[in-house]
C-alpha cells in the first residue's frame, strides 16, 4: 500500500498589531495554502479573547477577523471570494500597515493540509486565545 502523497504548502501567522506604530504583534491565527491539495484554510482565535488581551474593541476586531475568514473560505466575500485560492492566499498575506497583519510566508510539506493547519495554529497561537 502506498503512503499518501506529500504536498508542499505555504503558510503565515495572522497577527494583531494593537499599536501598529510600536511594531507589537500578537499571533492570533494561521493561514495555509497547499496548491496541489486544492486547500486554502484559515484558523483564527476567539475575537473576544484577542480583544481583551490586546485592549481592542471586540466588535470592531470581530468584524476584521470575520472578513478575513470569509476571504479565506470564499464565503460571501464579494469579489475577493471569487478569486482562485492561490490569489486569495497572496491577498491575505500581503504586507499591510493595519491592525491585522501576517508574518512572512513560510513553507512546509504534509500529507494532510487540514492537520498541518491545526498543528501550526496550536503551535503559534497562545492557548489563552483558543
Amino acid at each position: 500500500m502506498n503512503a499518501p502523497e506529500l504536498f508542499d504548502y505555504d503558510w503565515a501567522e495572522v497577527r494583531v498589531a494593537p499599536h501598529v506604530h510600536r511594531g507589537e504583534v500578537e499571533p492570533v491565527g494561521v493561514v495555509l495554502h497547499a496548491r496541489r491539495a486544492h486547500f486554502l484554510g484559515v484558523r483564527l482565535a476567539r475575537p473576544d479573547a484577542i480583544a481583551a488581551r490586546c485592549h481592542l474593541d471586540p466588535a470592531c476586531l470581530g468584524r476584521f477577523l470575520e472578513a478575513y475568514r470569509r476571504v479565506g473560505e470564499a464565503d460571501d466575500a464579494g469579489p475577493l471570494g471569487r478569486l482562485p485560492p492561490s490569489e486569495r492566499f497572496h491577498w491575505m498575506t500581503a504586507t499591510r500597515s493595519t491592525v491585522l497583519q501576517t508574518s512572512p510566508i513560510h513553507t512546509g510539506r504534509t500529507r494532510d493540509a487540514a492537520a498541518a493547519l491545526d498543528h501550526l495554529f496550536h503551535l503559534h497561537v497562545s492557548p489563552a486565545l483558543v
